[in-house]
């Protein structure tokens, strides 16, 4: 495993936490990128450039290769899927471990609201390391798949059917659960809109699912709730007040409906710090918010 190289500005200029909180705005369409530019550019002072600030921010995923797709450990290839109730055809990255003498467990990784960009399949590689069945949709096949920038992947995502979207992730789900190779036991992980979509997973498909790790996720819609069934790990970030103002009421929910969960918030942690293409990555705090991923896999999917 390779050690992540992350951007170095925030080490000899700290980032001022308007910009973070700009850039999240921005990244889940509540800003424009012109109006991001312009709050960026009030924060331009001496020795900190507007370069500096942006290459900062955004995602450079050249930096975000912990597990070599040429890793003799593992084997990467795509894999298509019917999805008939959504966009009629899913597309996925599956990383296995090589040389399986036993059926392995299955993992569902879901990635954020751009595609599937080169950091999410690093993740199912980093899964398939681990000794994991890994398998990464591209909700953006059917328009030709993620476009190799996450501008245009966001404006694509963001002009889709929501409700087809959901079902496609269903559809992955309920194949890759019944992958040759897989003990039968189904996990799921996914950051931020990926997030979303494993709350939305353990409360449509409650018992397809074994084990759910949603980072910086918002809850599935109230009237699911209930049909959760977990196990259900969240991770969160403390300086995430978008995600984080939904999580008393989901709680209080997940208590209401005795759901089997546990919560991990991260302090002075910022939306995205498991992502190791940008400063908001903590090397310290995602390795453990790893760990702890992986240790729930193994507890209820071995």
């Amino acid at each position: 495993m390779l050690t992540p190289k992350i951007p170095e500005i925030h080490k000899t200029h700290p980032i001022p936490q308007e910009a973070f909180d700009w850039y999240d705005e921005y990244a889940h369409g509540l800003m424009d990128r012109r109006t991001f530019m312009k709050k960026l550019s009030t924060l331009v002072v001496a020795g900190v450039s507007m370069t500096m600030l942006t290459s900062a921010l955004i995602p450079n995923y050249a930096l975000a290769e912990q597990v070599s797709f040429n890793d003799p450990d593992i084997k990467a290839e795509y894999l298509s899927f019917p999805s008939p109730e959504g966009n009629g055809e899913g597309r996925g990255y599956l990383a296995t471990p090589v040389g399986l003498t036993e059926k392995a467990p299955v993992v569902l990784v879901i990635h954020e609201n751009r595609g599937l960009n080169p950091y999410i399949k690093d993740v199912a590689r980093r899964l398939a390391k681990a000794g994991f069945i890994a398998f990464a949709p591209d909700i953006l096949h059917t328009l030709g798949g993620y476009p190799g920038n996450d501008e245009e992947g966001k404006q694509m995502q963001s002009s889709m059917d929501k409700v087809k979207v959901e079902k496609d992730f269903i559809a992955a789900a309920l194949f890759i659960k019944s992958h040759p190779s897989g003990n039968g036991k189904l996990g799921s992980v996914g950051f931020c809109f990926g997030g979303y979509i494993v709350n939305m997973l353990a409360a449509t498909v409650p018992d397809k699912l074994a084990a759910s790790v949603s980072f910086y996720g918002t809850p599935a819609a109230k009237e699911l709730r209930a049909n959760i069934k977990g196990p259900l790990m969240i991770q969160l970030a403390e300086l995430d007040k978008r995600v984080n103002a939904t999580w008393p009421e989901y709680e209080q929910d997940l208590k209401a409906h005795n759901i089997d969960y546990v919560m991990h918030m991260y302090p002075k942690m910022n939306h995205g710090f498991h992502n190791d293409s940008t400063a908001r990555y903590d090397a310290e705090n995602a390795e453990l918010a790893w760990k702890r991923s992986i240790d729930f896999f193994n507890k209820h999917l071995a």
